[in-house]
C-alpha cells in the first residue's frame, strides 16, 4: 500500500530532496512547504525553507509529504519526482546499460535508506537489510523486456517515473507500462508491476 511505511525506524537520505526540487523547479515552494510541514527541513523567517541534504529524515514523514503533494497537485507530480530521482540518488558504479540500470534500482533504493541508524545496503559486503520492500528485476530471455514488481511503500506513479528515467537513460525509446491486470498500490495492493520494453 502506498504512503505507509512497512516498518518503523526507517530514514531517507536528504539528498533525495533534489529530485523534488527539480520536479518543481518553477514553483519549488509548493513541494518544500509540504516537506517542511512534515518535519523534513525547517521553515525560516521570510518563508525560506532549509533542508539539509546530508541529514536523514523519517520515512513516515517523507511518505506523508508525498501524499500531501499528490493531494495538492496530482499524481503526475509524483511521476515527475520519480523521473528526477536517478540524477540525485546514490547508485552503484556498475550501472552501464538498461539491464544493469533496472537491476540496480533495488540496491540504490536500499543505499538511500537507513534502518535504526544502519545503512540498508553495505556495498563492501553486499548485505541488504529488509524492511522497505524491493524493486524487482526479471529479464525476459531473448527479448528486450524486463518485468519489475515493485513492492514498497512509495507511490505507484513515483516508481513508474524512476523506472522510466533509468530505462530511457540507456534506451531512448524504452517504454514503461503499468500492468493493469496485476494488483496496484493505488487500490490497496501491496505491489505494482511494470513492463519495460525497448
Amino acid at each position: 500500500m502506498q504512503f505507509k511505511s512497512m516498518e518503523s525506524g526507517i530514514e531517507v537520505y536528504g539528498v533525495s530532496i533534489d529530485a523534488i526540487v527539480e520536479a518543481f523547479r518553477l514553483f519549488p515552494s509548493i513541494a518544500l512547504k509540504r516537506l517542511a510541514n512534515r518535519g523534513i527541513g525547517s521553515l525560516h523567517a521570510k518563508g525560506e525553507i532549509h533542508i539539509d541534504r546530508e541529514q536523514w529524515y523519517p520515512q513516515e514523514a517523507w511518505l506523508a509529504a508525498f501524499e500531501d503533494i499528490a493531494t495538492a497537485v496530482g499524481s503526475q507530480a509524483l511521476y515527475q519526482i520519480g523521473q528526477h530521482v536517478p540524477k540525485h540518488a546514490v547508485f552503484p558504479p556498475t550501472v552501464n546499460d538498461i539491464q544493469s540500470g533496472i537491476a540496480s534500482v533495488d540496491v540504490a533504493y536500499h543505499m538511500n535508506h537507513k534502518k535504526r541508524g544502519r545503512p540498508m545496503f553495505d556495498p563492501a559486503t553486499g548485505t541488504m537489510l529488509e524492511g522497505i520492500g524491493h524493486y524487482g528485476y526479471k529479464p525476459t530471455a531473448g527479448k528486450n523486456h524486463i518485468l519489475s514488481v515493485c513492492e514498497n511503500p512509495y507511490p505507484c506513479d513515483f516508481d513508474r517515473g524512476i523506472l522510466a528515467a533509468i530505462a530511457t537513460r540507456f534506451q531512448k525509446r524504452a517504454v514503461v507500462v503499468h500492468d493493469e491486470k496485476a494488483e496496484c498500490r493505488k487500490t490497496g495492493g501491496n505491489s505494482c508491476t511494470y513492463g519495460i520494453t525497448w
